[in-house]
């Protein structure tokens, strides 16, 4: 049966939370310094990634809401906010942005298009549901980042795909 743009945007961002939230579980798991441990890789540190997933989602979150002027202020924002958190802390924000990415894909429209201006691409027109895969893809890419961190430091890294995550939704074995 064919889900509605409103059913796949809330199943697909569903899965980006579980994801991250799978990333969280096996980092909790490693020794206390693997998030923060620096090696030579697409971002310094496995912590310097998972912020970077956040601030991007809050990018996104706030240009769905038409608060482009907030994107920067929100940005630096959380750059500094976060220099500081333990792993748990950066959790719990991941946490509360997830509830107010659901309360907005609730209240949007996902077929509705919306202009996304950039300063150095031009605009894009697209539809809700386009910037939802659009952010769960970045979020999946930069999770693939982090398995081959972790892989780098000597532990496996945890299966993130979105068959797992269907699997798992739809208890099959």
């Amino acid at each position: 049966m064919a889900m509605n743009a409103k059913e796949e945007a809330f199943r697909l961002f569903e899965y980006h939370v579980w994801a991250n939230g799978r990333v969280f579980r096996r980092l909790e798991e490693l020794p206390e310094d693997i998030p923060r441990r620096e090696i030579p890789s697409v971002f310094p540190t496995v912590f310097d990634t998972l912020v970077h997933i956040y601030r991007i989602d809050n990018v996104w979150l706030l240009a769905m809401q038409g608060r482009f002027a907030d994107i920067v202020p929100s940005s630096r924002r959380i750059l500094e906010e976060t220099r500081g958190l333990s792993l748990r802390q950066l959790e719990e924000k991941f946490r509360d942005q997830a509830e107010q990415y659901r309360a907005f894909l609730e209240a949007a429209d996902m077929e509705a298009v919306s202009a996304y201006p950039h300063p150095q691409f031009g605009t894009l027109h697209a539809r809700y549901i386009d910037i939802v895969r659009h952010v769960v893809n970045h979020g999946t890419y930069h999770r693939g980042n982090i398995t081959a961190m972790l892989r780098q430091l000597g532990h496996p890294g945890v299966p993130t795909d979105l068959v797992f995550y269907m699997m798992q939704e739809t208890g099959a074995r």
